[in-house]
């Protein structure tokens, strides 16, 4: 395996994130999209299903094509689609077109995800936890500027200005095609890698089926706290929404350190045992935030930041897992992490709701602290070899 290259990692961490700023940039759009096309509900819901199911779901079709042969170009065209597909959606006037281009973007949003993990696998070293958090908080990072970004230009220069988004793309896309030689996979690496392995071992698919049962676990406790902080503080305890906004930056800003804080232990520690820590920690001080001196004083800022530093700093711990145990296999072992079983996410939000609706939004937020259990007892029966 190649050594550790930070400029390598950093460049894949560039275009992770710009990729990301246009998903994260999505919902956001979506009101005005509504406003401008006279949309229901529902056909607005549509559409971000669109965009989850292409952006996310997909994503292990296309780690299954990467892996079949090095599909570098996947890098730079996935950056492009997305950037292209968002950042032309103020121009159509007919519904069908907008999602035509939602999924274009969520199309490039899945190419890249799988491909760009799998890159990154090869330029880690020993420090595969460690190199993997460097290209994971790129995405970390985007996903939290999209909304920004896209907020403050359609604010201060109007919805039809939108496909200025587009020069964020075309620009990382550049600088990725002009350090494709830096950037490119070793051919002979690539292909041991590809042709190891031809059978796995006995339990190999169910330990790989039970970490991506945890990933569901954490995928739908952070969709959950992000869905339904706002929903609690501001509808039911009728709070500032400023308070719920920072609430929720803050949440996503430490879990950004926690990746790259927590990824250096993960290395040391050995990744199972990592797992096994964060989700019992997330386990036991999740109920804080419904204790009152703490609902109303600073400390809920410093116990929902740690929540984000807890769940979010796995985020690489387990892609690096998967790839361990499908070595032959690492786009769609990557696309199943990132893709498919992040995406799920939202049909833990579905069901919060259905919660919600039937016995009010506490009982949501409640609900969501069995989760990281599940996952704490899943990590605790996951059969993984470190080395």
């Amino acid at each position: 395996m190649a050594r550790f290259n930070l400029k390598v990692l950093l460049i894949l961490s560039l275009g992770h994130l710009v990729t990301d700023i246009y998903q994260g940039a999505l919902p956001t759009t979506l009101p005005f999209l509504k406003e401008k096309l006279s949309l229901s509900y529902t056909m607005t819901g549509f559409i971000l299903m669109m965009a989850n199911f292409t952006s996310s779901i997909l994503q292990p079709l296309f780690g299954f094509y990467s892996d079949k042969k090095e599909k570098a170009i996947l890098l730079p065209l996935g950056v492009l689609a997305a950037g292209i597909g968002y950042s032309l959606l103020s121009l159509p006037n007919n519904y069908i077109m907008v999602l035509f281009l939602v999924v274009i973007s969520g199309l490039g949003i899945a190419a890249y995800h799988p491909e760009g993990y799998k890159t990154a696998h090869f330029f880690t070293g020993e420090k595969s936890v460690t190199g993997m958090a460097v290209f994971s908080v790129g995405g970390n990072f985007g996903i939290s500027l999209g909304p920004i970004i896209s907020i403050y230009l359609i604010h201060h220069f109007g919805f039809s200005y939108l496909p200025l988004m587009a020069i964020i793309a075309i620009i990382c896309t550049a600088i990725i095609i002009s350090q494709k030689s830096t950037i490119a996979i070793p051919r002979i690496e690539h292909d041991r890698k590809r042709d190891s392995l031809e059978k796995p071992p006995t339990g190999t698919y169910l330990s790989l089926f039970i970490v991506t049962l945890v990933v569901i676990m954490r995928s739908w406790t952070q969709m959950g706290l992000l869905s339904y902080i706002p929903f609690y503080y501001i509808n039911y305890l009728k709070g500032d929404p400023l308070l719920a906004g920072r609430l929720v930056f803050v949440y996503l800003l430490c879990g950004a350190i926690g990746t790259l804080i927590g990824s250096p232990f993960a290395d040391r520690w050995g990744h199972r045992f990592f797992l096994r820590l964060t989700m019992f920690l997330a386990t036991v001080t999740l109920p804080l935030i419904f204790v009152p001196f703490i609902q109303e004083s600073i400390l809920l800022y410093f116990v929902l930041g740690l929540q984000g530093m807890l769940m979010i700093s796995t985020f690489s711990v387990t892609v690096v897992m998967a790839q361990k145990l499908l070595p032959n296999r690492l786009g769609v072992a990557s696309g199943l992490m990132v893709g498919f079983a992040i995406g799920t996410g939202g049909i833990g939000v579905t069901l919060l709701g259905i919660v919600a609706d039937n016995f009010g939004v506490p009982a949501a937020l409640k609900s969501i602290c069995i989760l990281p259990l599940i996952g704490f007892i899943l990590s605790l029966i996951v059969k993984y070899k470190e080395k």
